[in-house]
């Protein structure tokens, strides 16, 4: 049987603490009360879009220390570099010899010395290129999904085999620890490793921010590079995923085929250097602080209206880079940076 998740909510930007004791009263179990940082919600508009090129099939976006930008997108075959102005420079990787050829990319990271990760589904293999483009290495893994280049030539992946939330491997493949408990929700081995699946981000201190793409209540976990939890965030899924969507979870234990249905959390994003992290649930943009306290929602939208919802976000000091497949690559400036009055 399904078992039941923590319940952690904040219902209403209307429910008060007397509200919050008699829910607890009937439940018993807390009901927080929002704080005002809940309670605000405003729409913000892209200011822009931009590397025009880019567009289907949008996964990944990383900026290297020169302030060239990686974007993997349709064909899942190449990574296209861009410059700060947009112009697109090239790919990766420049030919398709047999060795440098990339099958199917779920996902790609930069590490400190510039070089390119490309977790390579398609391969069963992680890749890494030069930033001029050549194959330097490649590492075995079966169905690669989500990668995080760590100090030391080792790098976090997130794959459905695994029996853990991450591993860490070396240049040579080895595990060399693995860490995350996995979803408890179901019994079901193939039903546990579908609300085990997520999306990794990390900051130059080595931490790994894991994202549970299919939760029932939208889930966030940051670790030190040797898997020491550095807090554990849970959403309200009341507030934030549909009814359907639930439903859906609640007949994992029951069928024999794992239910299709849309990620709750489509995508993550860290500041490199304040450490806080920006995730989005559809078209619902959350900032959380270092510590991984809420501290504001906006709704993202194009400068036509459209919903903008991202499947990478790229934070940089004055603007956010949100890449939405189909529509491509738009720049938000940095609510966060931008005083209320002026943003009215």
């Amino acid at each position: 049987m399904l078992r039941r998740a923590q319940l952690v909510v904040s219902l209403a930007a209307t429910i008060t603490a007397a509200a919050a004791l008699a829910v607890t009263a009937l439940t018993g179990a807390w009901v927080h009360p929002p704080t005002g940082a809940q309670q605000f919600e405003r729409e913000i508009a892209a200011a822009a879009r931009v590397f025009p090129g880019a567009g289907p099939g949008l996964a990944a976006l990383k900026c290297d220390s020169s302030g060239r930008y990686y974007v993997l997108a349709a064909p899942a075959t190449q990574i296209a570099i861009y410059s700060a102005e947009g112009k697109r420079l090239g790919q990766i990787p420049k030919a398709n010899p047999d060795a440098a050829k990339i099958v199917y990319a779920e996902d790609i990271d930069l590490d400190a010395s510039g070089r390119l990760w490309v977790a390579d589904r398609g391969a069963n293999a992680i890749k890494v290129f030069t930033s001029d483009g050549a194959i330097e290495a490649t590492i075995p893994v079966v169905a690669p999904m989500s990668i995080v280049a760590l100090p030391d030539n080792e790098v976090a992946v997130e794959t459905p085999h695994s029996d853990h939330l991450v591993d860490v491997l070396d240049e040579r493949g080895k595990v060399t620890r693995s860490f995350g408990d996995p979803s408890d929700l179901a019994d079901r081995t193939d039903a546990k490793r579908f609300l085990s699946r997520g999306r990794m981000a990390g900051d130059p201190a080595g931490h790994i921010y894991f994202a549970f793409t299919y939760g029932a209540d939208p889930t966030i976990r940051k670790y030190d590079r040797y898997g020491y939890s550095a807090y554990d965030i849970e959403l309200s899924a009341l507030e934030f995923v549909p009814q359907e969507t639930r439903r859906n979870y609640l007949k994992l234990d029951r069928h024999t085929e794992v239910p299709q249905t849309k990620p709750v959390i489509n995508a993550l994003g860290v500041d490199a250097t304040t450490q806080e992290v920006w995730a989005a649930i559809g078209n619902a943009l959350i900032h959380f602080n270092r510590d991984g306290n809420r501290v504001a929602t906006y709704r993202t939208v194009t400068r036509d209206g459209a919903r903008v919802e991202p499947k990478a976000i790229l934070v940089e000091p004055r603007r956010l880079l949100l890449a939405a497949d189909p529509i491509g690559v738009f720049e938000f400036a940095r609510p966060d940076r931008i005083s209320p009055s002026a943003a009215r």
